[in-house]
């Protein structure tokens, strides 16, 4: 009997594998009692700490105080596999920080070793988390390549390292998500940025609902284990650039109330920065109520558009700027009537909107990422290699997780969207039948076609000195005026709704000018007051595109005791932007040129005419 008994022992050793867990020593020698103590509760405590595939992974590790360490460097990991701790903290007896700093250096040796090959491969541009049983059949052969955690490529998207489009594989050399973070030290590099975010993983109860994508990241890297988190809540804060006195600045992003992605392209212009277009991402968000559906594309007031601007603050751009990186490059979240209208009316463009083909899975990814990049990322706009389009695919790519999107080099908007439609990933056959691409909110068309439609026909009536609706706006008010005496009642409108386009140009054309003598530091008295006011007016609208400003306390995306703080932060910044405003409306008309005031008057005194004649028009009739 002894004899199966010491058999069944041996065969239980072979048949299993035995894997050693993780053992911290701590080298003691010349620590007092206390001290000891201190140090044994603290290596103890960082174990329990730990995910059970890390304490599989390492072994027997040396923990040591040392005196030697430089006064801002609270731990080290060794290249011979020791960790050292900064001795101020066993003098502070600061247990928290000195558990932080434990766990921030045994994930560096974690990171260093690399995971087994069980855990990360990749295989077809897709992260494989492996059991025991090895990789799927399909990935066999495929190229697999095996990586640690701090240069996987999942998590340096994740984290802010992109893949460079048009370069590719060259990573951005500096992360720009530098907003609402928990430790700079993050940004220093990939390593860094693991090692950090491992103890927020770790230690920090909010870290689910503060990064919520490198949550599930870290989750899935350890094999479905993470520690006990806090419940996060459904929605997203954000700001609305679009603010005025009706619309509350602060709005909230609900992914299960977004029905559909849409890539939305406004169409080139003949201006020098318009003549690729301009790439955003519109949000079909339903309306509260409403079932997710089809119908949900006629809540058109509650869509959001999602656009990276080098507008940033209102000034005017240059070429040269915009080629070297000197516009901040951010993601602002707009109502889509206020970009319809500014790219319709103000910039006469047409848009298309195409459904992009995402999963639930993909479009909640999507809106979540805008969320992180909205707090987070200050980057800067290059006309050519980070544009628009750079930053669209970025998100989409870090969004979607989308091994269609892993070759996709695009760097203008129109080749942005062909690149998609050759993927399977946009439906633009929405676009084949114009009128009703119009009906159903697939195109806006722009109000240089509508203008074209109404001048026509005027034209051939009236006999107008103009060969296109262009010329005809651009004529000084005064030579357009002598025609309104022919026009009938249907003339007489469509002149009024021509006259009211080449007000608004003049308008925009005057505001242009003033911003330049802003910038190019104008001397006249009258300048330098408004300059100060114009100061102060772009100062203001700063928070709109960096809304971490207004909430210099937490990290990631803000929470729920964090609301009350951020509405009325956002109230009082709000108020006192529309009331400089109104300050600046007054003082400016005393700004412009003696030409600039002559064709902003004689426009105000052809809207006048002709609504005076359409008033008696009808009277006739």
């Amino acid at each position: 009997m002894r004899l199966v008994r010491v058999g069944l022992q041996l065969w239980l050793l072979t048949a299993a594998p035995v894997y050693a867990e993780l053992r911290l020593v701590a080298e003691l020698d010349g620590l007092d009692a206390q001290q000891q103590v201190f140090t044994r509760e603290l290596l103890r405590s960082t174990e329990q700490h730990l995910p059970p595939t890390l304490r599989a992974r390492l072994h027997d590790v040396s923990v040591r105080w040392a005196g030697s360490l430089p006064a801002k460097v609270s731990g080290r990991a060794t290249t011979d596999g020791r960790l050292l701790l900064n001795r101020r903290l066993l003098m502070q007896r600061d247990q928290a920080l000195a558990l932080r700093t434990l766990v921030h250096e045994v994930v560096h040796l974690y990171d260093r070793l690399g995971p087994p090959a069980r855990l990360h491969w990749y295989c077809a541009g897709r992260l494989q988390v492996q059991g025991a049983v090895g990789l799927p059949a399909a990935c066999r052969g495929q190229g697999e390549r095996r990586f640690r955690l701090s240069d996987d490529p999942r998590l340096l998207d994740l984290a802010g390292w992109p893949e460079r489009v048009g370069m590719r594989g060259q990573r951005e050399a500096n992360n720009a998500r530098t907003l609402r973070s928990p430790d700079a030290y993050e940004l220093d590099s990939p390593a860094e940025f693991v090692a950090v975010n491992a103890e927020y993983f770790l230690l920090d109860p909010d870290y689910a609902c503060r990064r919520p994508a490198l949550h599930a990241y870290f989750t899935a890297h350890f094999e479905g284990w993470s520690p006990e988190a806090a419940a996060c809540t459904d929605s997203y804060p954000y700001l609305n650039a679009a603010s005025g006195p009706d619309q509350p600045v602060v709005g909230w992003l609900d992914p299960e109330r977004i029905y559909a992605v849409h890539y939305l392209l406004a169409e080139p212009n003949e201006e020098w920065a318009s003549r690729w277009g301009h790439s955003m991402l519109r949000l079909v968000v339903c309306a509260p109520g409403r079932v997710r559906g089809p119908d949900c594309m006629l809540d058109l007031d509650q869509h959001l558009v999602l656009s990276f601007r080098a507008f940033v603050q209102d000034v005017q751009l240059s070429h040269w700027d915009g080629l070297v990186g000197n516009y901040p490059s951010r993601l602002f979240m707009l109502p889509l009537a206020q970009v319809v209208d500014e790219y319709t009316k103000l910039e006469l463009r047409a848009l298309r909107s195409v459904p992009l083909l995402l999963s639930r899975e993909q479009i909640a990814g999507v809106a979540q990422q805008s969320a992180m990049l909205h707090w987070s990322y200050d980057g800067r706009y290059y006309f050519v290699s980070n544009n628009c389009a750079v930053e669209t695919l970025k998100l989409l790519r870090t969004g979607t997780d989308s091994p269609k999107l892993l070759d996709v080099d695009s760097q203008t908007p129109i080749g942005l969207l062909q690149a998609l439609q050759a993927r399977s990933m946009a439906d633009a056959s929405v676009l084949d039948d114009p009128a009703e691409a119009l009906r159903l909110g697939y195109r806006f068309d722009s109000y240089a076609e509508r203008y074209q439609q109404i001048f026509q026909p005027l034209r051939a009536e009236l006999g107008l000195p103009a060969e296109e609706v262009e010329h005809w706006l651009a004529l000084p008010p005064a030579e357009r005026r002598p025609w309104f005496a022919a026009a009938d009642l249907r003339a007489s409108a469509g002149l009024l709704l021509l006259e009211q386009a080449a007000v608004r140009r003049e308008l925009l054309a005057a505001q242009h000018s003033l911003k330049l003598r802003y910038l190019d530091g104008d001397a006249e008295e009258a300048m330098r007051e408004a300059g100060d006011l114009i100061g102060q007016l772009l100062l203001e609208r700063g928070f709109l595109s960096r809304p971490a400003d207004l909430l210099p306390e937490g990290y990631g995306l803000p929470q729920a005791r964090e609301w009350r703080m951020l509405e009325a932060r956002s109230q009082q910044r709000g108020a006192a932007l529309l009331q400089l405003e109104k300050t600046l409306d007054a003082v400016l008309p005393a700004l412009l040129s003696a030409a600039q005031q002559a064709r902003l008057q004689g426009g105000q005194d052809n809207l006048q005419l002709l609504r005076e004649r359409i008033k008696a028009l009808r009277g006739e009739q």
